[in-house]
């Protein structure tokens, strides 16, 4: 499976490199641009990667870019910012606008081919944690107000006799509205339905 990897770096000569660097790579498709400013012109149309960035360049620099690739699509690149040695007030500044790593000038060939590796793992699992989500949560969507809020009572460990008392329902009632809300989730059991609660964000992480 091809994964792609996109170099922004102003320097002909930095980007030749690298592009000559990552070729031998049998399974990276490589695309460079010049500034961040053209990359951000065709960021839109661009498939998920890894995205290494340089960041002193003329126009949009690397926190420009970060920046807006937060405003549009945060998780759509895993971003590595290309800094000077020692800039650790740059390196700190882009990671929390959204880089995921950052790299000193000059460095290792095999350091460069480890933190990409890592980041290409760290999109792979940010992709089908954002895929599972969408899912479930496409999924909750199609729950009845009523349904939910049989949902909500169920997460909260609540008896059917308690949620259908807070509901001012019969208990037979919330049984029904517990089978459709199971049906509509797809799910059999009710450690299912609060995986699905879970992944669409029903339940708040610790």
């Amino acid at each position: 499976m091809m994964r792609n990897i996109y170099l922004v770096d102003d320097d002909d000569a930095v980007r030749a490199s690298l592009h000559s660097l990552l070729s031998v790579q049998s399974n990276l498709a490589i695309r460079s641009f010049r500034s961040g400013d053209a990359f951000l012109d065709d960021a839109g149309a661009l498939d998920p990667g890894v995205l290494l960035l340089d960041f002193h360049m003329p126009g949009s620099n690397g926190i420009d870019v970060l920046e807006a690739l937060g405003r549009t699509d945060p998780k759509k690149f895993a971003s590595v910012v290309l800094t000077g040695k020692g800039n650790v007030g740059v390196a700190v500044a882009a990671m929390k606008v959204g880089a995921l790593d950052f790299l000193e000038k000059p460095y290792e060939a095999e350091t460069l081919l480890q933190v990409i590796e890592a980041a290409f793992s760290r999109l792979a699992e940010a992709g089908a944690s954002t895929a599972q989500a969408e899912q479930a949560m496409a999924k909750v969507s199609g729950l009845s107000p009523r349904e939910r809020d049989v949902l909500m009572g169920l997460i909260e460990g609540k008896a059917n006799k308690v949620i259908a008392y807070e509901l001012d329902i019969s208990p037979r009632t919330v049984e029904i509205y517990r089978a459709n809300l199971m049906a509509k989730l797809g799910v059999r059991s009710l450690p299912e339905a609060l995986r699905i609660a879970f992944a669409a964000g029903l339940i708040p992480h610790a």
